[in-house]
């Protein structure tokens, strides 16, 4: 998505949380402007975003720790949470997708990039702390196999792709491991390789797409 399709912001290191999404409200003056707000953003916010991080040497404009909630928002603030290589380090990720949950509007996008559990990388980091695959939130899910009683926070699947180390890439195994985002029927094919070969081929990153759902309860 197009940098340009969300309007700039002109955020101030001395804001408070409700000063920003304020300013961020104020901006969004075209029915095609969203909140968004970056987890986690590091050094590459993505833009036009509010980002938040624990880390003061990054470009966040909100500094808070990641693993402790409440966030500084109130419920229901962003159209949109992007959250790129944070949640391999939060220590409750129960705890935190719930988060992201209680501050993201009705309908709207939660995406989540992470390592997944075969990348050969993940151990040269000492902070990450979670593995991850492609069905590590089926709890969320409106049918919730196989642990039906985690959680009551929903979320619908809109995308799950599974990214491969770059050998196997080019010879074709992310596309077939993938091709349930072309032909949904065929999503089997990407449970073979992760039950089956993932251990040989391996993978690099999952990328997440969820529409929040809420219930009654949500909205209190």
């Amino acid at each position: 998505m197009s940098s340009s399709f969300f309007g700039a912001i002109d955020f101030k290191p001395s804001m408070t949380a409700s000063e920003l999404t304020a300013t961020s409200s104020a901006t969004a003056s075209s029915p095609a402007a969203r909140k968004i707000l970056d987890v986690g953003c590091g050094q590459n916010k993505y833009p036009g975003a509010i980002g938040i991080d624990s880390n003061p040497r990054t470009q966040a404009d909100v500094i808070h720790n990641l693993g402790s909630v409440p966030y500084p928002f109130p419920d229901n603030e962003f159209d949109e949470i992007i959250c790129r290589h944070v949640i391999e380090h939060v220590p409750d990720v129960m705890s935190f997708v719930s988060e992201l949950h209680r501050i993201t509007k009705p309908g709207g996008l939660i995406k989540i990039v992470t390592p997944h559990y075969s990348n050969p990388d993940w151990p040269t980091d000492p902070t990450h702390r979670n593995h991850f695959n492609s069905y590590s939130f089926t709890c969320f899910m409106p049918d919730r196999t196989p642990f039906p009683f985690y959680t009551t926070v929903e979320l619908r699947p809109l995308r799950t792709y599974v990214s491969l180390a770059n050998l196997w890439r080019m010879i074709g195994l992310e596309l077939f491991t993938n091709l349930d985002q072309h032909w949904p029927a065929l999503r089997f094919t990407r449970k073979f390789w992760e039950f089956y070969l993932s251990n040989i081929f391996r993978g690099k990153e999952l990328h997440f797409e969820f529409e929040v759902v809420k219930h009654p309860e949500h909205l209190a």
